[in-house]
């Protein structure tokens, strides 16, 4: 047994006892509990510096211990935000004092992160964003709004981008902090969506005061900080889904029809043969990235062809699941309920950090070196552009 086989075996017998005893749906207390119990283990930030908390080992060990925790319902969802994206861009970005003030109380679940970027006028092009942050004696003053933000009522931080100015082209003239969600002047607002549940906020700031040392990346080059931090969560939400992880998947449509009868079908044979083939496909596209993260390969816009395929992936396995199991797939209750919950949220991964033909234009651009859309407005001052909500209001 090599180092690395023993390495995921301890990993499996770790997470086999400190998951014993969670309930169905465990809190948010308990969620951070067992995230502290997970770094003091050393299972969390296993690639990270271990100059701010992380353990320093290679990506190796943690395709390991990721392929350990697939069978297990961890409770560190609130935490993914944070953990794949936020933390990560500070690691990249972030001066050295805000390493070693926010990535270890990350690591161990003391603090929620979330990312601030989508508006209302400004989803698809975020580059359009409105949100203003002025200069206000040592620091900062930000007004204005964002929408699509995940676990913002948990959180205790975000990574924000608004336009510190005006006069520059929209992709430049941006910047980005680190926001306090717990100010008085942030005001968070759950969204409903078809799946019943609230997995998105809108928020609302009011005169949020930001210190100057919250600044990352510099001031007026946010835009390269918010590629910094897209890149990351296209890269984290494909590396880290597994089978385990997607209602929709072929385990759990071929259950539900096998425990139906209906496997006896040819051509619901054929179909999950054909869901199989597609995870399988992505599933070594998963460990062909990690092999060349572990030689020094870094991903880049190749993040973009795994959050694609992961899109496609998740909206295949919900055609499938309601081909296969009919219409009593799409009822929030009885057996099915997770399915019903998976068809409903399945479209969101193809909008969801970057939309499919986002995340197209990314890969012919910048992978495939195909020619640019022509952009008219990209050396235009930003306070001279019709945008978003400045169609109407003419700012």
């Amino acid at each position: 047994m090599t180092d690395i086989e023993e390495y995921g075996r301890r990993a499996r017998a770790w997470l086999e006892t400190a998951t014993a005893g969670l309930p169905g749906e465990p809190g948010l207390q308990q969620a951070r509990e067992f995230m502290a119990r997970l770094y003091d283990a050393g299972y969390s930030g296993i690639t990270w510096p271990e100059e701010y908390g992380g353990q320093g080992l290679s990506v190796a060990e943690e395709r390991a211990f990721q392929q350990a925790a697939k069978d297990f319902a961890l409770p560190v969802g609130v935490f993914g935000i944070g953990l794949g994206m936020c933390g990560p861009t500070l690691l990249s970005l972030g001066t050295e004092e805000q390493k070693r003030r926010y990535i270890r109380p990350l690591l161990r679940g003391e603090e929620i992160w979330c990312q601030l970027f989508s508006e209302p006028g400004a989803g698809s092009d975020v580059a359009s964003l409105q949100t203003r942050a002025v200069p206000d004696g040592d620091g900062w003053l930000i007004n204005g709004q964002k929408v699509w933000t995940s676990v913002a009522r948990q959180a205790d931080y975000g990574l924000l981008i608004a336009r510190t100015d005006p006069d520059a082209p929209k992709h430049r003239g941006i910047t980005m902090f680190i926001v306090d969600m717990h100010h008085p002047g942030v005001t968070v607002r759950p969204l409903r969506d078809m799946t019943g549940e609230s997995h998105f906020n809108e928020i609302f700031f009011d005169d949020v005061e930001v210190p100057a040392d919250q600044v990352v990346g510099g001031v007026h080059d946010g835009w390269n900080a918010a590629v910094t931090t897209l890149l990351h969560e296209r890269v984290s939400i494909g590396m880290g889904a597994t089978r385990t992880e997607r209602p929709a998947s072929f385990a759990g449509v071929s259950r539900r029809a096998a425990e139906r009868g209906l496997t006896a079908d040819a051509a619901v044979r054929d179909r999950l043969v054909d869901l199989y083939l597609r995870e399988r496909a992505f599933d070594l596209l998963n460990a062909r990235m990690a092999q060349e993260v572990k030689a020094g390969i870094a991903p880049g816009a190749r993040g973009s062809v795994i959050k694609l395929l992961l899109a496609d992936l998740t909206l295949f396995g919900a055609d499938v699941a309601a081909e296969i199991l009919g219409p009593d797939v799409v009822a929030h209750d009885g057996a099915d309920a997770a399915l019903a919950r998976a068809l409903s949220w399945a479209p969101g991964m193809a909008l969801g950090g970057g939309t499919n033909e986002i995340m197209r234009n990314i890969i012919g651009d910048r992978v495939l070196g195909l020619p640019r859309e022509p952009q008219v407005d990209r050396d235009v001052p930003f306070r001279e552009l019709r945008v978003g909500t400045q169609k109407e209001t003419g700012k």
